[in-house]
């Protein structure tokens, strides 16, 4: 897929990534992109070189003595996750986000959010929101801007906004100064991973009344 990818990951949001500092649902988007893009792949590499040369060079900061036996006490209190195993075989979803779901496309429990659109809103941290769209070919998602960053990588499908296109393995990187339409390119229906550190700046009254019952 990587021949067809023509949006990629910025250089800040690989470096955050390397050193974990990104929200858990912007590391799920990032895994996701990376495991189809062997250019980011490749990047990313070099960045996580780097932080270990740093590492090998930092003053080891001082432990208790009993440090390691806390840790492994730790552990020992986990309870084990019941994780359900992705399947064998090529799905729609790469990798990470199979591992998430706990499957391919026909896990995912689809809530419609209207016109058409589907969401499926997946369990991450606070610090940001992440969520599986379906959006009808020739279906266009309300105007809106942005309160924060909107990472958003294609799946199946594509979607333009009057300014780009994005075809499967794209990711769109909207700031606040983006104002857009998306819409869902003609043939397949477009599926995206989405994920947003802020609500969306909705322009029309109907999507701002629905938008905190559908957590957008």
């Amino acid at each position: 897929m990587t021949k067809t990818i023509k949006h990629h990951l910025t250089d800040a949001l690989l470096m955050g990534y390397a050193t974990g500092s990104l929200p858990e649902a912007f590391n799920l988007v990032v895994a996701s992109h990376i495991s189809l893009c062997d250019d980011c792949r490749a990047r990313l590499a070099g960045y996580e070189a780097v932080g270990g040369a740093v590492l090998d060079v930092t003053t080891p900061c001082e432990m208790d003595t009993d440090s390691l036996a806390k840790t492994l006490r730790l552990i020992g209190q986990t309870p084990q996750e019941q994780k359900i195993p992705a399947p064998p075989s090529p799905g729609l979803f790469p990798a990470p986000l199979r591992d998430y779901v706990g499957g391919d496309i026909d896990a995912v429990r689809w809530r419609p959010v209207g016109g058409r659109v589907r969401q499926a809103i997946l369990p991450t941290s606070r610090m940001a929101s992440v969520r599986l769209l379906h959006i009808p070919a020739g279906v266009a998602v309300p105007d809106h801007g942005h309160n924060g960053l909107e990472l958003t990588l294609v799946l199946q499908g594509a979607f333009e906004d009057g300014q780009d296109h994005f075809g499967p393995g794209d990711i769109e990187i909207a700031a606040e100064d983006l104002q857009h339409t998306p819409v869902a390119a003609p043939g397949r229906d477009c599926i995206c991973l989405a994920a947003t550190d802020a609500p969306l700046r909705f322009s029309g009254l109907l999507p701002r009344l629905a938008q905190p019952f559908l957590r957008i």
